[in-house]
């Protein structure tokens, strides 16, 4: 089945086999959360980018392979609700920018602009993106045998940036960044997946940055 990264929560997962490594899409409840769980395919080790809620449902998803380490795009609760009991759950590492550490609920790792988090053989380039919180982050994963792929959290998403309340001081700093460390940088192929909804490429929103920047949000 092609992937398109539709999901719903309690729905099925959607589930992308890329060379090196398996992506595994799933939406979780209340509040329609993406939570990625990325599996080296040469390896078997497991990553998973926020355990947003429902940590039964993600254990589930981890199975018995077990779980290397769990990273949180940003300290907003509704992305580590179940972050205490999957690391309690599997040992695995806690990972979060240090500007967003001390609003997890757990002491945790830190990680910071360029530092790689590995998956199995598969690597992840940590991006510091400001704004929608201070530590935001996102995850750059540079397939050798395609396009890369972008986990943005809630920095980035079809049709614009996060949500920055309409604060200009947050708002400069987050197209700032979304503009010149991920569109500058990475070709219109990239396929980003963001924290809530569908993917994108950075290509279909690349058009709309002026309007972007000139609305403010």
């Amino acid at each position: 089945m092609t992937y398109s990264g539709d999901v719903s929560p309690g729905g099925p997962p959607a589930v992308r086999e890329l060379a090196n490594l398996t992506i595994t899409k799933v939406s979780v409840g209340p509040m329609d959360n993406n939570a990625y769980l990325l599996r080296c395919r040469n390896t078997g080790d497991q990553v998973l980018i926020d355990a947003a809620n429902e940590a039964p449902r993600l254990l589930e998803l981890v199975g018995d392979a077990g779980l290397t380490a769990v990273v949180t795009t940003h300290q907003h609760m509704d992305h580590w609700v179940a972050l205490e009991e999957i690391v309690a759950s599997t040992g695995a590492r806690s990972l979060v920018h240090a500007a967003d550490a001390e609003g997890l609920p757990i002491s945790s790792e830190t990680v910071a602009e360029g530092d790689l988090v590995p998956v199995g053989d598969c690597a992840l380039e940590v991006i510091h993106i400001v704004g929608h919180t201070p530590g935001s982050i996102a995850l750059l994963y540079r397939d050798p045998a395609g396009g890369p792929h972008l986990w943005t959290g809630d920095s980035l998403f079809p049709g614009g940036v996060g949500n920055t309340d309409r604060d200009p001081e947050r708002f400069a700093p987050l197209i700032d960044d979304v503009e010149q460390k991920l569109f500058g940088r990475l070709p219109d192929e990239t396929w980003f997946y963001p924290g809530h909804g569908k993917d994108s490429t950075l290509g279909a929103e690349r058009g709309s940055l002026p309007q972007w920047r000139a609305r403010g949000w």
